[in-house]
C-alpha cells in the first residue's frame, strides 16, 4: 500500500468529502478520486459509498481499514520525528 493513498484515504474518511479532502491536502479532486480508486483496487473492495449530493460514507471495508491507516501513518510520522531528532 502506498502511503500517499493511505493519507488521502484517511483525509476523505475524516471529512466524508472528496472535495474537502482535496482542498486540505492541496490536491485536485480528480487526483483524490484516482488515489482512492487505486487503493480500492489494491484492497479489492469499495471503501466509500458515494451519495448523490457529493457526500460519501465509509463502507464496512472502509471502516475496517480506518484504524489500520491511522496506526500505519502515525508510526511513519513517529519514525520521521525520531529520525529527525537524531541529526
Amino acid at each position: 500500500m502506498d502511503l500517499h493513498r493511505l493519507r488521502t484515504f484517511r483525509e476523505v474518511a475524516r471529512e466524508l468529502s472528496f472535495t474537502r479532502a482535496a482542498r486540505n491536502l492541496h490536491y485536485s479532486q480528480p487526483a483524490v478520486t484516482a488515489q482512492i480508486k487505486g487503493l480500492e483496487e489494491i484492497v479489492g473492495s469499495a471503501l466509500f459509498v458515494r451519495r448523490g449530493n457529493r457526500a460519501v460514507e465509509l463502507t464496512a471495508a472502509g471502516a475496517l481499514l480506518c484504524p489500520y491507516a491511522d496506526r500505519i501513518l502515525d508510526l511513519v510520522d513517529a519514525a520521521h520525528v525520531e529520525l529527525g531528532s537524531r541529526r
